[in-house]
């Protein structure tokens, strides 16, 4: 029995060789350098954050801020972007490209959708809400307080310590996501080292920008 089984091992692992040899030899020269940008087709605007994927496959990328993209993908495949806002637009990577680079602009038109109209009454009639209305009587505590709120002093030092809202952290995620797969394999930029900012950072500290910073923290 074991005769039998070890001639068949042997087999099965020189053809699972000869296979990977096939596979490791096969020409590669239908993988394509797609790059391009993404903009709207009626102010040609970048679209920022757009879904740039290869039909039928979970291969792609994300645009950045700028519209831009860059990606391998090979020729004949559909290119798929999608955007929330945006009607989603399809290209085909052409098979007659003889430098293996494919630069495309995108344009993407708006999707609007109509929605019915909705009419919110507080009251059951014009006449009832009027008649309740002039005869609502607002404390005069209650204007002293709203302009105490509304000073723009407050207001200033609360917009400093207001986090950030749902959008910005949105947008704050994007970018993060965006830098890392513009960065990937290789190390972002450090400015640590950048001269430029160097000179911005003593320009501000000569100037005292961080001392009237440190002294407004303080009275706070």
């Amino acid at each position: 029995m074991m005769k039998t089984i070890l001639p068949l091992i042997a087999a099965f692992f020189l053809m699972a060789s000869g296979v990977f040899a096939q596979e490791k030899n096969l020409p590669a020269n239908d993988l394509v350098q797609f790059s391009g940008i993404v903009v709207t087709s009626d102010s040609l605007n970048p679209v920022p954050y757009t879904s740039i994927m290869i039909k039928n496959t979970y291969r792609g990328t994300v645009g950045d801020y700028y519209g831009f993209f860059s990606f391998v993908a090979k020729m004949k495949d559909t290119i798929e972007f999608l955007a929330i806002g945006y009607k989603k637009a399809v290209f085909v990577i052409p098979d007659t490209l003889s430098d293996h680079r494919c630069s495309l602009i995108q344009l993407l038109k708006p999707d609007t959708i109509l929605l019915k109209e909705i009419v919110i009454f507080p009251w059951p009639t014009k006449e009832q809400f009027k008649e309740a209305f002039l005869r609502l009587h607002i404390p005069s505590d209650d204007m002293v307080r709203a302009k105490r709120n509304l000073d723009p002093g407050k207001l200033g030092i609360l917009a400093t310590a207001m986090p950030m809202d749902g959008s910005m952290n949105f947008k704050n995620a994007m970018e993060q996501q965006t830098s890392r797969l513009y960065y990937a394999g290789q190390l972002p930029p450090n400015n640590l080292l950048n001269p430029v900012a160097w000179s911005k950072f003593i320009q501000m500290w000569q100037n005292g920008e961080f001392k009237n910073k440190n002294k407004s923290i303080k009275d706070e």
